[in-house]
């Protein structure tokens, strides 16, 4: 079926219905289900970015960077149909992929915490190395949360739990709502005040595999222990008889995992003692990774999850409140996405893929003949800060930093700066005084800015120079007012000429269209 038009695709979904998309690719599906949510989506969705437009906002959500200056007039001069497509499969295979959702993912699961118990250069490694790999999802997830730090091989994967050390409250909190798309904070006291869905036996269900496991400071190295007994009750506080009740073992909606009886004295394969960590026979911990990644609502988060990264925001908004009073926008299309990522086996790459290539992911951010859809139809492409990471990798780009000076240390500036809380999940754009004065006044920046001004100084005229500083920082050509704005502006200050460059650099690099995908 062809849907390269959106009238054709509005038309396509008349005609043949939605039971028909299952036949089609992912990518046609999702632009084929988010036109039939719209009535009036021929009048109001957007048309597709230009090229320019969708080089860099590709480019940042998969690569975490904007694109090279070099690449550009190669990718705008490109007249095949094919290219964007060819774009997203290089992207995808770059090791700059895998370094972005390593940023993404140490995010997601670590909130900026400080290293505590495992480095994080070590946790990174096993990121990027993972997605490098094309790891399926629910692989590097089982992982994360069966690590337990004894295994050299696999202590780098066990920092999700030992630098929470172990604390069962904490990780219930935080495994309900990064994997499960459901913030359950409010239920381990009752049920949700606020959501019926969640439920204070959810919570306790999920504490319930971890509440027998602790850190055991005195192992070399520092490593998860597990006792063999101890079931979890609970007590509703709204509840005026207080009655007690025992919690199931079970990740919510899941079924009950039974526990086999183990004769007396034979509970353990290493007994606990001082400085050694307990091993039981049965270990509830371990029975936590399989039964999570088996949830059905553990596929639907990540799909969510993954469509926010790419679009915005999900189609279940916010990510973390999912539940029947907070419907996703298109039902439909969130379970063909849960059903697609299930099939694929959890593929990312796949995944991401197809929603680049989508028309839905490809459209402009400008909305057309002034009208404003509501974002949660997307119709027209979301602007999206750049996270700090992305930040800090595009600002060296944009300044062509020699390669061997980018890394590690450039980027913790930037998260330091612009990063939110650590411990705590980032909750949307917010501009502080502190990112104002480092994009001002900054030395890091200012340095930058000196390394780029010589580069521009062997420009022939003003007009290269307006052509090398918008390719290089915004990702595409000047206009013809823009092109006059910079002659004019450098119009008789030959003999301060480096310091005007530096301000064009800055004001450019300090722009809205900078910090933004757009």
């Amino acid at each position: 079926m062809n849907v390269k038009h959106p009238m054709r695709l509005a038309l396509a979904v008349l005609l043949f219905g939605i039971g028909s998309l299952r036949a089609q690719s992912l990518h046609e599906a999702i632009d084929a289900r988010i036109a039939a949510g719209a009535p009036d989506y021929a009048k109001k969705s957007a048309p597709l970015a230009t090229d320019a437009e969708f080089l860099r906002r590709v480019s940042l959500d998969l690569t975490g960077t904007i694109p090279a200056a070099a690449e550009v007039p190669t990718f705008l001069g490109d007249k095949s149909v094919d290219k964007r497509g060819r774009l997203i499969e290089r992207l995808l295979a770059s090791p700059e992929h895998a370094r972005r959702l390593a940023y993404v993912f140490d995010n997601l699961l670590m909130d900026r915490r400080p290293d505590k118990n495992v480095p994080g250069a070590e946790w990174q490694k096993f990121l990027r190395e993972s997605f490098a790999a094309n790891k399926p999802y629910d692989a590097l997830v089982r992982e994360v949360l069966s690590a337990d730090g004894a295994d050299p091989k696999a202590r780098a994967a066990a920092r999700f739990v030992l630098d929470r050390d172990a604390e069962p409250h904490l990780l219930t909190r935080d495994i309900s709502r990064i994997f499960l798309g459901m913030n359950l904070t409010c239920c381990q006291c009752h049920d949700h005040p606020l959501v019926n869905a969640y439920k204070q036996d959810h919570y306790y269900g999920l504490y319930s595999f971890l509440s027998r496991s602790q850190v055991v400071l005195e192992a070399k190295p520092v490593a998860l222990g597990e006792k063999a007994d101890g079931d979890v009750t609970f007590t509703s506080v709204f509840d005026p008889s207080k009655a007690v009740k025992t919690a199931m073992l079970r990740v919510p909606f899941g079924p009950i995992v039974a526990e086999p009886k183990l004769e007396k004295g034979k509970e353990y394969k290493v007994a606990p003692a001082k400085g050694v960590r307990g091993v039981p026979q049965f270990s509830r911990r371990s029975q936590l990774a399989p039964n999570l990644a088996a949830s059905r609502q553990f596929a639907r988060t990540a799909a969510n999850r993954l469509w926010a990264m790419m679009m915005g925001r999900g189609l279940v908004h916010p990510v973390d409140f999912d539940h029947k009073a907070n419907p996703p926008s298109h039902p439909e299309l969130l379970d063909q996405l849960t059903d697609d990522l299930i099939a694929h086996k959890f593929d990312v790459r796949w995944f991401l893929k197809e929603l680049a290539l989508s028309q839905t992911y490809q459209r402009s951010s400008v909305r057309p003949n002034g009208s404003e859809p509501a974002p949660e139809k997307f119709l027209v492409a979301a602007l999206k800060p750049l996270s700090p990471e992305q930040l800090a990798w595009s600002l060296m780009q944009a300044v062509d930093l020699p390669i061997a000076q980018r890394g590690l240390g450039q980027v913790t500036s930037f998260v330091n700066t612009f990063g939110g809380k650590p411990g705590e999940p980032e909750s949307g754009f917010q501009a502080t005084l502190d990112q104002t004065l480092f994009v001002s006044n900054g030395s890091l920046l200012r340095q930058y800015l000196a390394s780029l001004t010589g580069q521009l100084a062997k420009a022939k005229d003003d007009a290269a120079v307006a052509d090398e500083l918008f390719v290089g920082i915004l990702t595409r050509r000047p206009t013809a007012d823009e092109l006059r704005m910079v002659a004019d502006y450098l119009k008789g200050r030959e003999k301060d000429r480096p310091a005007a460059l530096q301000e064009l650099a800055w004001a450019l690099l300090a722009s809205a269209e900078f910090r933004f995908n757009h």
